[in-house]
Formats: C-alpha cells, sequence, structure tokens
C-alpha cells in the first residue's frame, strides 16, 4: 500500500473511530428518560458501599450484582473513611475507591457516584469528618465558611479522581449526586447548594448528569431540590408508586423517573429487632417501578460490615450495630438469598440478564472454641495503651479538643470527700456520650449511659480514684444533632458539687494492638471443635479489660482459611480484633446481634491467629467456661431487650425543618 492510498483509508476511517469512542450520557426532557450514547436508557442498579467491604470481597460482590441483571451500581464516598486528619488523605487498599471503580467498568456495571460531602448511610457522621468540630458551633451542611473551606478543599482532591472515570471520559461513572437528602434537613440553606452546585460544575465540567435525592413529599423536595440539579426521590415497597414519582413531578415536570433508594430492607439499632423486609412485597413494587419505565436503585443490594467504630446513630440516640446486613439480597457476607433470586426474576421481566454460572456463596468454616486468658485491665495497661501520656485540666475535655476521632478515653479523677453512704454520681445535662464505664479504687461501680442512665450512686472515701472509662458508639449520621461531640461533654457531678480536677488519657488501643503490646505475655491455645457452651451466668460489673486468646488452623483440611463468625457466650459488651484488625463491636447482651463477620483473609494457615478482646462489663472467666467460639452460622436477629423506639421508623424519613 502506497503511503497516500494509506492516509486516504486512513481518513474514511478516523470518523467511524471517533464517534465510536464518543460516550455521552444526559437526560432527555422530551423523552422522559437518560440517553446513553444518544440512546434511550434506563438503569437498573444495586446499592454496595466498599468502605463496608474488604477490597479482596469487591469483585465477588460486584459480580454477583451484575449477575442480577444489575446494570449500575450506586455507591457514596465517605469523607472521613478518606480524610481521617486535616490534609491527609488515604485512597490505599481497603479505601483504593480507583480500584473499586475499575472493577465496576472492568465487569460491565456503570456507577452512580454519591460523594457527600454528607451521605448519612448510618455511617459515622454521616461521613462527615470529626475534626470539623474543632469549631464548636460550626454549622454543618450550610454556608458557615469554616465548613465550606473544609468541603472545598476536600472535593479539590475528590473531585478531579472521579472526572477520571466519567462516563463521557471512558469511564463508568455516569451520574453524580451533590449532597444527600438535603430536605430532611434543618438549614434549608439555598446558597449551600448553589455552592456546591457550582464546586462540581468546576471540577466536573458541565456534561456530568448532576442529581439530588430525597424523600418521596414535596415537602422534602423543597429545600433538596435546585435549578440545574436533577431532582429523584426514594421510597420503599408498599408505598403509593404514582403518588411518590408525581412528588418527583413537582420538581421535575418532564424527564427520567428515578428512585434513588428502594429500600431492599432496612437498618437496626442495638436493642431493637433486626429489620427484615419481606420479599413479596419488594417484587411487587419493584415490578411496578419498572412496569412504569422507571430507573430504580435497590438500596441496599449489599450491606456489608460496620467494621472497626464506623456505625452511626439515629436520634433519639440510638446506635447501629456492627452488621449493616440490612436483610439485603446479598447477605454481609456476600451470600445469594432468596431474595436475590426473586429480584433477579423480576428484572428478567424487563431486560436480558447475563448467562453464564452465579458466582457461588463463599464457604464457612466453623474453628471451634478458643481459649481466652485475662490479662490486664485498661487502666493497668495505660503505659502502653496512651501514647501521649496525660493531660491535667480543671474540666473534662472531649474527645474533640483531645484530638481523638473514635474509641475511647479514660477520665480520672478522686472523691472530693468521703461517701460512706450512697451518693449519686451524676449527668445532669445529659453529658455522657455514650457510655461510661465507672470504677473506685479499680472496684467496678456501674454505668452511664447516654438517655438511658444519668446517675448512680458510689461510695469511697476521699481521695479514692474515680476511674470513667467513656466509650464513642457511633455519632448521629441523620438529622439536626449530626454535630455529635464525644467523651464527657458536660460536668459530672457529685451530689451537687462538680467534679473537677481531671486527668485524661486518650487511648490508642487500635495501635497498642497491632502492635502486640497488650497480648505480648499470652500464649497460643489450642482450638475445640465442641460446640457446648457453660450456661454459667457472668459475674456482676468488673473494670473494662483486656483478654487474649490465639489459635492454629488446623492441618489437613483443604481451602482454608474460609470466612467465619466469631460469637461471645456469656461476655457481655466489648470490642475485638482478629490478628490487628479492628472488627467492630460485640453486645450480645443487648442484641439483635450476636455473631461478628470474620473475613477469610483476616485468618492465617501459616502462623498463628491472635484475638484481643476488650470486654466492658463482665467476662465469664471467673465463673464459667473462659472462651469465645468461631462458627460458620451467623446469628443477627436474636432476641433483644428492648431498649425504646427511634424515631427513623421502617422506611420513614422525618421531616426536621
Amino acid at each position: 500500500m502506497t503511503a497516500g492510498v494509506g492516509l486516504t483509508v486512513l481518513l474514511l476511517i478516523l470518523p467511524s473511530v471517533t464517534y465510536a469512542l464518543t460516550s455521552s450520557f444526559s437526560v432527555d426532557y422530551r423523552q422522559n428518560c437518560f440517553l446513553k450514547d444518544g440512546e434511550p436508557f434506563r438503569y437498573i442498579s444495586g446499592s454496595i458501599h466498599y468502605s463496608r467491604i474488604p477490597r479482596v470481597y469487591w469483585k465477588d460482590r460486584l459480580l454477583k450484582m451484575y449477575m442480577a441483571g444489575l446494570n449500575a451500581i450506586q455507591t457514596y464516598v465517605p469523607w472521613n473513611f478518606h480524610e481521617p486528619v486535616p490534609g491527609q488523605y488515604d485512597f490505599s487498599g481497603d479505601r483504593d475507591l480507583e480500584h473499586f471503580l475499575q472493577l465496576c467498568q472492568d465487569i460491565g456495571l456503570l456507577v452512580i457516584m454519591r460523594p457527600g460531602p454528607y451521605i448519612c448511610a448510618e455511617w459515622d457522621m454521616g461521613g462527615l469528618p470529626a475534626w470539623l468540630l474543632k469549631k464548636k458551633d460550626i454549622v454543618l451542611r450550610s454556608s458557615d465558611p469554616d465548613y465550606l473551606t473544609a468541603v472545598d478543599k476536600w472535593m479539590g482532591k475528590l473531585l478531579p479522581i472521579i472526572k477520571r472515570y466519567l462516563y463521557q471520559n471512558g469511564g463508568p461513572i455516569i451520574t453524580v449526586q451533590v449532597e444527600n437528602e438535603y430536605g430532611s434537613y434543618f438549614a434549608c440553606d439555598f446558597n449551600y447548594m448553589r455552592h456546591l452546585s457550582q464546586l462540581f460544575r468546576a471540577h466536573l465540567g458541565d456534561e456530568v448528569v448532576l442529581f439530588t435525592t430525597d424523600g418521596a413529599g414535596v415537602g422534602y423536595l423543597k429545600c433538596g431540590s435546585l435549578q440545574g440539579l436533577y431532582a429523584t426521590v426514594d421510597f420503599g415497597p408498599g408505598s403509593n408508586v404514582t403518588a411518590a414519582f408525581e412528588a418527583q413531578r413537582h420538581a421535575e415536570p418532564r424527564g427520567p423517573l428515578v428512585n434513588s433508594e428502594f429500600y431492599a430492607g432496612w437498618l437496626d439499632h442495638w436493642g431493637g429487632k433486626h429489620s427484615v423486609v419481606p420479599t413479596a412485597a419488594i417484587v411487587k413494587s419493584l415490578n411496578e417501578i419498572l412496569g412504569m419505565g422507571a430507573n430504580v436503585n435497590l438500596y441496599m443490594f449489599i450491606g456489608g460490615t460496620n467494621f472497626g467504630y464506623w456505625n452511626g446513630a439515629n436520634s433519639p440516640y440510638g446506635p447501629q450495630p456492627t452488621s449493616y446486613d440490612y436483610d439485603a439480597p446479598l447477605t454481609e457476607a456476600g451470600d445469594l438469598t432468596d431474595k436475590y433470586f426473586a429480584i433477579r426474576e423480576v428484572i428478567k421481566m424487563y431486560k436480558d440478564i447475563p448467562e453464564g454460572m452465579l458466582p457461588p456463596s463463599t464457604p464457612k468454616f466453623a474453628y471451634g472454641q478458643v481459649q481466652m486468658k485475662k490479662l490486664k485491665t485498661v487502666t493497668e495497661s495505660l503505659d502502653v495503651l496512651s501514647l501521649s501520656g496525660p493531660v491535667k485540666t480543671l474540666y473534662p475535655p472531649t474527645f474533640t479538643e483531645m484530638n481523638q476521632a473514635f474509641g475511647f478515653m479514660l477520665y480520672q479523677t478522686v472523691l472530693p470527700v468521703n461517701c460512706l453512704k450512697p451518693t449519686p454520681l451524676s449527668s445532669p445535662l445529659n453529658g455522657v456520650h455514650d457510655r461510661a464505664y465507672i470504677s473506685i479504687d479499680g472496684i467496678s461501680a456501674g454505668i452511664l449511659e447516654r438517655n438511658k442512665a444519668l446517675t448512680m450512686n458510689i461510695t469511697g472515701k476521699a481521695g479514692s480514684r474515680v476511674d470513667i472509662l467513656v466509650e464513642n458508639m457511633g455519632r448521629i449520621n441523620y438529622g439536626r444533632e449530626i454535630n455529635d461531640f464525644k467523651g464527657l461533654v458536660f460536668n459530672l457531678t457529685l451530689g451537687a458539687d462538680v467534679l473537677v480536677n481531671w486527668t485524661v488519657y486518650s487511648l490508642s488501643i487500635d495501635e497498642a494492638v497491632r502492635e502486640g503490646l497488650l497480648s505480648a505475655s499470652s500464649s497460643s491455645v489450642s482450638i475445640s471443635a465442641s460446640t457446648s457452651l457453660t450456661t454459667t451466668p457472668p459475674p456482676a460489673l468488673s473494670p473494662p479489660t483486656f483478654y487474649a486468646g490465639s489459635f492454629h488452623i488446623p492441618d489437613g483440611i483443604p481451602d482454608l482459611p474460609q470466612d467465619t463468625y466469631i460469637q461471645f457466650p456469656n461476655w457481655r459488651k466489648g470490642q475485638v480484633w482478629i490478628n490487628g484488625f479492628n472488627l467492630g463491636r460485640y453486645w450480645p447482651s443487648r442484641g439483635p446481634q450476636v455473631t461478628l463477620f470474620v473475613p477469610a483473609h483476616l485468618l492465617s494457615t501459616s502462623v498463628q491467629n491472635n484475638i484481643t478482646v476488650l470486654e466492658l462489663e463482665a467476662a465469664p472467666c471467673s465463673s464459667g467456661s473462659c472462651v469465645v467460639e468461631f462458627t460458620d452460622t451467623p446469628v443477627i436477629n436474636a432476641t433483644v431487650k428492648t431498649t425504646g423506639q427511634h424515631t427513623r421508623r421502617l422506611f420513614e424519613k422525618q421531616d426536621l425543618l
């Protein structure tokens, strides 16, 4: 071929190549639909939060979503997950957002991105970083200049990443949400929403479809929607679908119908029943939504796990448990459910679904019981727990004032007078956020708890040491109380007098566990396959204490390690780490969750596996079998000790204006 002929051929084929590589996604107001590459398009999506699933399982979960017939996924970006300290960003490992987005694209899933800055999501403080509270009177989610300065800086880091993965730039992201359910927030600050809209446009360009999500009511859309941002709604099964979309039409007279959160399940609280949403109700409403030609996102399609301290809470204060199973089509561990197959059958009525074998549920293994050994109390371990040392202060500081975001802080003072008769130790302004474990001279005296136990009687001599370990159980993630300070946020009183002269320790328990500073003296023990558990009741309260145990995975068993679940027979409440990884909170005495999910990648077949437990109330070790147990069956719906109703009931979004 001569150069001239070659050039002619090249010129002839260039236009078609260029056209094929031009990707576009937009709203078609005339045909009431989305347009993808110029053709009408409807998404059927499912929510997955990469922050709640170990990176090693992202591909497995996404493949199962793809094989269900979904053509898109929806995910949040939790700001506090990526910027734990101002200016220090972490997008590595389980936080590798770009790897997650690339996996979505490789599998063939489009992405509906919800970058916040506020996300709710039953996640600590709705994804906002706790260091924002350094300004005590900050008005979050508003035009407060200090808040906007932090938002602008964060979005200046995040949005350029998102831009690279926009659909029109060759990536999987088709739409990007601005804020989240703002119509359910008291501020109703249109200047704030306009600022965000302009900020997103400046970073992402004019082509991307920006949207908002609010409850399916005109009252929510009043403050949640804004010109230039496509307004969508959310509602659950059993709702009047026609009426719900009529609310959307109030804000968007033309354009695609969109339910951005169709609830396939619902959230739990400690002390409340496990939420179960009947499959039949979901199938009926989903069929109705799809039959109208609407776009839909199932929230959640897989819930995952609130590892560590990441769970949120609702008002009146009710923290969510470690499991975020959500009664979703894929379980917390990614297992296929009857709900999954029923939803798949509905989707099959409206579009082709992929052919081929479904990825199976992951195998589970019951490793049995592990003997635990008592180490030291928190107070006895201060030399390795408090890296920054003691701080002396007249009045107790908050977590934020001590530059600590999560976990536990220890407050110490002395009894100023003899309390030979029971004397009330009180939090008159409900200032314990969220739970305080109190000991006098090393002897457990009781518990104060936010909203539930504001006073208790103590005895002791003048000069007796008072230890108060305060647990942050998760910040409120929804409503006007998201500026949720932790620690002793108001003074405690002894009788009629305010307690003063505190010595306060910021505790770095996670670091101490990872570095083996607590369990260095513990020895390896064998595991037992026995499932018989003692029924001896646990003792009275004891000071918060660390326990440790280790085990080797048995030889001769193929395909190990496998996923498992850990449970705590006759233990009450605490935190557990496996091989230095903070698995989360356990609280079987309150429920409904009894077992905690243990992903296989945390376990080793080559070296011993170390378990560290911080039991906050009372371990069974002095009066019974001192074991934890690995089982192959989850229990997240046990009978519970009810602690009251929370205002965010099933599918309900209160108007908090």
